[in-house]
């Protein structure tokens, strides 16, 4: 696992969108997985730049993100559709036929799941599989106890998460109580994972996911299995992990960060 610690979030952000992008010009034809929330927005905004600015080019990349609400269209502005068209999708030169989300709208709930990873499959499997993670250490939506097995399906909500995402709802009891995500399995299955990681509140989470025991309570611990994974924090984020100072050293200390592609 590699951790780099970066001075702030922007720099975090930065760094993030521009491995992403150094994989998809290396490999016109990335497979994404793609995560969403606050801190990826930055995220996208960084790539919409460098596709206005710098002729990154997405017309042969493919796309699956990581979960989606049971219940909610596309066109609905709390789905998860509707948040990455609008912050990347609709910015870039990506076919939108290349991009895929479960279809929360399906009457085959059991059906969906299997189906997406078939999809996955079908398109040669995720190359680069983007993290965020919960402030209960769950990455997509696979809560504490969800197996570290699992694939795609659908996955009651914890309290907390309600709790949390329900803001963004108008009104918020309007939240759906399940989604669609993709199982830890499946996102074990990516070729690399990129994690990103940014503030306070992130602290204590990070550090139990990266440096703690592995456990079916912290889905973000699995990544510790995964053989190619890149963990960026900033200096927020990243105050209460043990390495601390290793990490920065061996950062420090590493040939160009070119070897982080």
């Amino acid at each position: 696992m590699q951790v780099i610690i970066q001075k702030d979030e922007k720099s975090a952000v930065l760094l993030a969108a521009r491995i992403m992008a150094d994989a998809l010009r290396i490999n016109p034809e990335m497979v994404f997985g793609l995560a969403t929330g606050a801190t990826m927005e930055a995220v996208y905004a960084e790539l919409t730049r460098m596709y206005r600015e710098e002729n990154l080019d997405f017309s042969g990349a493919k796309t699956f993100n990581l979960d989606e609400y049971i219940g909610l269209a596309p066109e609905d502005k709390n789905s998860y559709r509707y948040y990455m068209n609008k912050h990347l999708f609709d910015n870039v030169n990506i076919k939108k036929s290349n991009t895929h989300l479960p279809n929360g709208m399906t009457n085959d709930v059991i059906g969906e799941g299997k189906r997406y990873e078939a999809a996955i499959q079908a398109a040669g499997g995720i190359d680069l599989q983007l993290l965020g993670i919960g402030q209960d250490g769950h990455i997509g939506f696979n809560e504490p106890l969800s197996s570290l097995g699992s694939r795609t399906r659908d996955k009651s909500l914890t309290p907390e998460t309600y709790r949390q995402n329900s803001i963004y709802f108008d009104p918020p009891e309007s939240m759906p109580r399940r989604a669609f995500t993709m199982g830890v399995g499946t996102i074990l299955d990516a070729r690399r994972i990129l994690m990103l990681i940014t503030g306070e509140r992130k602290a204590q989470i990070a550090a139990k996911a990266l440096e703690g025991p592995v456990s079916s309570m912290i889905s973000a611990s699995a990544v510790q299995f995964h053989s190619n994974v890149t963990v960026i924090l900033d200096e927020a984020a990243a105050s209460e992990l043990q390495g601390y100072e290793y990490y920065r050293w061996a950062f420090e200390n590493e040939p160009a960060w070119e070897s982080y592609r």
